[in-house]
């Protein structure tokens, strides 16, 4: 089953859409909001299932699904959490600034709570006031949780997870540095996140997802030129329910809680450093590694971070080639 919110209001309309991303109908019989269908989920999933069935089937009346009139599947949420399982991104951000990367980061995940107040939409611009605060996308895989109480372990966090969807979730990098040196953690450099136009059942991902991981790769394009393609289900450190159960440990998750991967990242079959695309690589979900696959080749970067007209797409086909979760497309714009 594949949900969406409409831009209506603060919180969207929810439409039940089909699977080619090609038609929707209106759920508000059901919930007018998705906040609203997962705060009663046990009733109105049953519900969603069967309007999708009926829209399957051509027996309600349908709407033609326009991903560029959809808002974040929730536009804004109680919580956003953001991990970063691919270790390999953390091990090369790091570098990158001169810092050195614990060992205990391999057995314990990072983790931190982003804004959620104000998430933009798949086709919404990125607002940039500076371009010297070095703006970057993360391609990431996010997953909406039902409640999850606290101190919850893997197996529990593994069945709160209602939803996938895909997530660029913006940073400034240039603004890092000087934040975490007083120790208390992103603020500034962690804008809006995006969110893909739909957000998928787990059983509707079919042996792609194993219940922590999905298995195939993630499409990242700058300027109309591939940038990345590594597989979101490999060299993933920490799986989700290992996530949602760290985001758990002294509090409970209520229901909408989006609980993010941070970077997808692959390396190399040798256990290098990933290689970019144009080296025959799986290349990068994020400008950041790039660049320090530059520095530690030549001694400096090569690649600029976003500047404004730039535009960043990030997508997931299935096995037939077909997008699974519609396309973020976004243009970085003065703000």
């Amino acid at each position: 089953m594949k949900l969406a919110s409409q831009k209506r209001g603060r919180d969207g309309r929810l439409v039940v859409v089909s699977d080619d991303l090609a038609w929707c109908v209106d759920a508000s019989p059901v919930a007018e909001t998705l906040q609203a269908a997962l705060d009663d989920w046990i009733h109105a999933e049953p519900q969603l299932r069967a309007l999708a069935e009926n829209l399957a089937h051509g027996s309600v009346p349908r709407m033609r699904f326009h991903e560029r009139e959809c808002a974040a599947p929730l536009p804004r949420a109680f919580q956003w959490a953001d991990g970063s399982a691919y270790v390999n991104h953390v091990e090369l951000v790091r570098k990158a600034r001169g810092a050195e990367m614990p060992a205990s980061f391999w057995t314990d995940p990072l983790m931190y709570q982003g804004g959620s107040d104000s998430f933009l939409g798949p086709r919404d611009p990125i607002p940039l006031r500076d371009e010297t605060w070095g703006c970057d996308f993360e391609a990431e895989i996010a997953v909406i949780v039902d409640d999850v109480p606290m101190g919850a372990g893997p197996d529990e966090a593994r069945a709160a997870i209602r939803l996938v969807m895909l997530c660029n979730d913006v940073s400034l990098r240039n603004l890092i540095p000087d934040e975490l040196a007083k120790g208390f953690g992103f603020f500034h450099a962690k804008p809006s996140s995006a969110f893909s136009p739909v957000a998928v059942t787990p059983d509707a991902l079919g042996e792609a997802w194993d219940g922590g991981k999905l298995h195939l790769p993630l499409l990242s394009v700058i300027n109309a030129a591939l940038f990345g393609k590594p597989n979101a289900g490999v060299d993933m450190t920490f799986d989700f329910p290992t996530l949602i159960a760290h985001a758990a440990k002294t509090r409970p998750l209520g229901a909408g809680t989006i609980i993010g991967s941070g970077t997808v990242s692959n390396r190399d079959p040798d256990g290098s450093p990933g290689r970019p695309v144009a080296l025959g690589g799986l290349g990068y979900s994020c400008i950041a590694e790039l660049r320090t696959i530059e520095t530690i080749a030549d001694g400096k970067p090569a690649t600029s971070f976003l500047m404004h007209g730039d535009r960043v797409e990030i997508d997931m086909l299935d096995a037939t080639g077909h997008s699974i979760f519609g396309r973020i497309d976004q243009e970085v714009v003065p703000a």
